[in-house]
């Protein structure tokens, strides 16, 4: 049984993605010097994702899929060929999805929660800073809803991918344009998880976010 069908008409979704100073920041820790940096921009730029699925050398999505001509069209390409290396809640390694909190305040505790525990891999304890750009987004869609739905509670496992991965993949077989869900960080908060970028709509900039921590074992603040 497949989850509900649930007409989405919703404005303003907030997706945060790391400005460049700060993806720049992180890679400086690994070069010795501005010219290995510079290398290591290159190479970055040679190999990435997102102009490999733009050129249909993904295998994951084709290049009909993707955008083109319309603002911000390679942030959003970006979200669905830069998957994670062992996938995300409700996608796998070789396509990406858009997530989005319908609240400011769920996709900064989401977003918050993945730098902490990327703090504590590497047990970080000094301060650490990261900015992010909040990108606004529209949706006029139906989408599966698995929101209070008992069938579908373990695809909110706090630990593991497993359950909601399988069932993201059958959905996307199907033909669904995404999933509804309760953000497993933030109580309370809702968010989504779009399969197709024709509809992730109305892309623009909203306000830059700051996270500091200042530790890994510290609560964030946000500015």
């Amino acid at each position: 049984m497949r989850p509900q069908l649930t007409p989405v008409c919703e404005d303003d979704t907030h997706r945060l993605i790391p400005t460049r100073d700060s993806e720049k920041r992180v890679l400086a820790r690994i070069a010795d010097d501005e010219e290995q940096l510079k290398e290591i921009l290159e190479l970055e730029s040679a190999t990435n994702d997102r102009l490999l699925g733009e050129a249909n050398l993904l295998p994951g999505i084709s290049v009909h899929e993707l955008l083109f001509g319309v603002a911000h069209a390679y942030i959003v390409n970006a979200a669905f060929t830069h998957a994670r290396p062992d996938g995300s809640r409700f996608n796998g390694p070789e396509r990406g999805a858009w997530y989005a909190g319908l609240g400011l305040v769920t996709a900064r505790t989401e977003i918050s929660f993945r730098k902490s525990q990327e703090l504590k891999e590497i047990g970080w304890h000094e301060p650490e800073t990261f900015k992010f750009e909040d990108y606004l987004a529209d949706f006029r869609a139906d989408f599966h809803d698995i929101r209070n739905d008992p069938t579908y509670a373990d695809c909110l496992d706090r630990n593991s991918y497993d359950r909601s991965q399988a069932v993201a993949k059958d959905l996307l077989a199907l033909g669904s344009a995404g999933i509804v869900y309760q953000s497993v960080r933030h109580s309370g908060g809702i968010c989504i998880a779009c399969f197709r970028p024709a509809l992730v709509t109305h892309v623009r900039t909203g306000r830059r976010i700051t996270v500091t921590f200042s530790d890994c074992d510290a609560d964030p603040t946000f500015s």
